[in-house]
């Protein structure tokens, strides 16, 4: 009888095992991914200000996305472990400065969060926890002032435009890192600064150069730097 337990016992740890070892994706480097407010803003299907007010003229995360070498990556990694907005708490504050939702319906960006952690986050369990995950996004914006970065070479949210090279070399100077840039398009069709990819490593802790660079729109060889 005492076999038998021991034996369904050590049946149940292997499984238990095998299950954590399912959730726990590996995966080998993260995109961190910060957008302009003011090129998702003069989309037609924004309503940009979330319900505390008018973000800041400044660059917002979007994401800290776990990827492969490959060019693919995880999603939805973890439905056991759902958002819960009472782990990032002491985080709130920081997060509606940095982190701040422009979609429909105007929110206070818990939908924005909750989304990116269950898509994003639970994909990274095997080194952040969902609180260290979104503290580690709000360490990695402060460690790369991207606007000031543009800035100081006279790449100004003005709505002229700069040439694609201009800002990779700002940007890759700024951060020691070459970056991949995204756009979108305005309503008459002009091609604009939208969102700057950098790469993290595995640990979320610091800035690599990209192993791959994703697959995003194409930019033209002049950009529009909207202002907001």
């Amino acid at each position: 009888m005492n076999y038998r337990f021991c034996y369904v016992f050590i049946k149940l740890l292997i499984i238990q095992s095998m299950s954590v070892l399912c959730v726990s994706e590996s995966f080998d480097f993260f995109y961190f991914v910060q957008q302009w407010p003011g090129s998702y803003c003069d989309t037609k299907h924004s309503c940009c200000y979330p319900t505390s007010g008018k973000p800041a003229a400044d660059f917002g995360i979007h994401g800290l996305w776990p990827n492969y070498n490959d060019g693919t990556y995880p999603s939805y990694c973890d439905s056991n472990n759902p958002f819960n907005e009472s782990e990032i708490s002491d985080l709130t504050n920081s997060m509606k400065k940095s982190w701040p939702s422009l979609a429909c319906p105007s929110s206070d960006g818990l939908s924005f969060w909750s989304h990116e952690w269950e898509k994003h986050g639970t994909c990274s369990e095997s080194v952040l926890n969902e609180h260290d995950y979104f503290q580690a996004s709000l360490n990695l914006k402060n460690q790369v002032d991207l606007l000031q970065t543009l800035k100081t070479a006279g790449i100004e949210p003005n709505g002229e435009s700069y040439s694609l090279e201009s800002i990779k070399d700002a940007v890759e100077k700024g951060s020691g890192y070459t970056p991949w840039i995204e756009c979108n398009t305005d309503r008459s069709g002009n091609s604009q600064l939208y969102q700057i990819y950098l790469c993290v490593d595995a640990s979320a802790s610091n800035f690599i150069e990209c192993p791959v660079f994703p697959k995003g729109k194409k930019c033209g060889s002049q950009i529009e730097f909207p202002s907001f």
